[in-house]
């Protein structure tokens, strides 16, 4: 089973610290307010990753991290290897109409790229909107997890058929898995609220289909 995903935590930490805030300062008044120009008032304990201790915080610094889903460089990396990977799948699906043996192999196909090219859409768009331009990194996309080599793809490309069809869930397989990865990781080092919600998509989805490909293969 998934871990706990990172926006789940994120959005029960909100709710968490905002509630402990009002609360907060719907006890502050009364006869304190001689004091109010020294005390920082009480502290709220901010529940932890897992694995990690929690954190008491001062009402400031709670209400301060309930809002605060600023993209980091893990938000940034995920979603530009993400879109690399995205787009290797449809290069993947594209070789199917012609010689693919089974419906079944085709209309997993056709799902796919149905899927994928809205979700490259999307995180395009993400980038644009948060400096992606500015923050251009260089990879080897090829050590990215699942991505097939160019041999394979040649490979994959001269089949035919049944050799085909095996040939393709393996491949496929195999990115999806990679995929999978990438988004774990994301989700445990991203901040963004909607990298997190692309992230869980893609685990999500991508679950589903290696187990739909794994039956496919028997």
């Amino acid at each position: 089973m998934p871990r706990r995903t990172a926006h789940l935590r994120a959005a029960a930490l909100a709710t968490t610290l905002v509630a402990a805030v009002l609360a907060l300062g719907g006890c502050d008044g009364g006869d304190d307010g001689a004091m109010a120009g020294t005390d920082k008032g009480p502290s709220v304990v901010a529940p932890g990753r897992p694995g990690e201790p929690a954190r008491t915080l001062s009402a400031e610094e709670a209400a301060k991290a309930a809002r605060n889903d600023t993209p980091n460089s893990a938000d940034h990396r995920y979603v530009r290897m993400m879109i690399e990977h995205h787009e290797q799948a449809l290069v993947l699906t594209a070789l199917v109409p012609g010689r693919a043996a089974s419906p079944s192999v085709e209309r997993l196909s056709n799902r796919i790229s149905a899927a994928q090219k809205p979700e490259i859409g999307a995180m395009q768009g993400w980038l644009k909107n948060n400096g992606g331009d500015e923050r251009e990194e260089t990879h080897d996309h090829s050590s990215m997890p699942g991505m097939a080599t160019d041999k394979q793809i040649q490979e994959l490309r001269a089949s035919k058929g049944k050799a085909f069809d095996r040939l393709f869930l393996e491949l496929m397989i195999t990115h999806h898995q990679g995929a999978v990865t990438m988004a774990t990781e994301a989700l445990a080092d991203g901040n963004n609220v909607l990298v997190e919600e692309m992230a869980n998509d893609v685990v999500a989805q991508q679950t589903v289909e290696i187990d739909r490909m794994r039956g496919l293969m028997t």
